[in-house]
């Protein structure tokens, strides 16, 4: 008997089709406890493995209760006015996470942009933002991957804000995984620009930049100085996960 292609895609690719069926309101498994049905991520793995944690206002790494800044913040200001992160960079979010950036499932945009949502102050930071842009990826890893997995993050957090084409990524630059900070500084340096015909829509703005993982804060850095140099008023950044000290990123 000859099944129809979309039936034998569902039984081929179960993870890839799994937050669709929770779109389409579906029954599913949660991908982490594996209870059913549930949603994609079940509010008790959110509550478990996402729970609230204060941190530094501008570079989102644990910090005391009594602070509102880390040591390293104040001794020398990050170029971002707020950074907030839905959570730390580990498991079951590193799992997660590449299965959405690296194995074509990007059906977790949803569900990992839901996730950031319910971040503490970030629906009011998304509603007080002018533009919500993603981190741009190069032209090459852009035609690699098939799709840049912040913009879709961006795209769910604020479907009006965001934009693909304001922040733009001019220069290619190898990998920055096993790079100190200072090099991966260095190895960014003109990667980013603003469209020029439309810097005037920068002027005195509030800007959001969204990304799926920080780790030395490079890349937002980067892009934060650009869009100040632009005529962005404020930058927050809003990202999945935060690596913290031991985490493999």
């Amino acid at each position: 008997m000859m099944w129809p292609r979309w039936f034998s895609g569902l039984f081929l690719k179960p993870a890839a089709w799994l937050p669709k069926r929770a779109a389409l309101g579906l029954p599913s498994r949660c991908a982490i406890c594996h209870s059913w049905p549930q949603a994609p991520i079940c509010d008790a793995c959110i509550s478990r493995f996402a729970q609230p944690q204060h941190r530094c206002s501008t570079c989102a790494l644990p910090i005391a209760q009594s602070v509102r800044q880390c040591g390293a913040c104040l001794k020398s200001p990050p170029p971002l006015d707020l950074c907030l992160t839905a959570t730390r960079y580990s498991w079951p979010w590193v799992d997660l996470i590449a299965r959405y950036k690296f194995r074509q499932q990007a059906g977790w945009d949803g569900p990992l942009a839901t996730l950031m949502q319910s971040t503490p102050w970030a629906e009011d930071t998304l509603e007080e933002a002018d533009w919500v842009l993603p981190i741009p990826l190069s032209a090459r890893r852009l035609s690699e991957r098939g799709y840049n997995q912040s913009w879709l993050l961006a795209r769910r957090l604020s479907p009006c804000k965001a934009d693909a084409h304001l922040l733009l990524r001019i220069r290619d630059t190898p990998s920055q995984r096993t790079l100190p900070r200072a090099e991966r500084l260095a190895n960014l340096a003109g990667a980013f620009a603003v469209d020029p015909l439309r810097t005037s829509q920068l002027q005195g703005r509030r800007v959001v930049l969204v990304d799926d993982v920080m780790t030395s804060g490079a890349s937002l850095h980067m892009a934060a100085r650009v869009l100040r140099q632009a005529g962005a008023a404020h930058i927050s950044a809003l990202v999945l996960a935060r690596t913290e000290a031991g985490d493999d990123a």
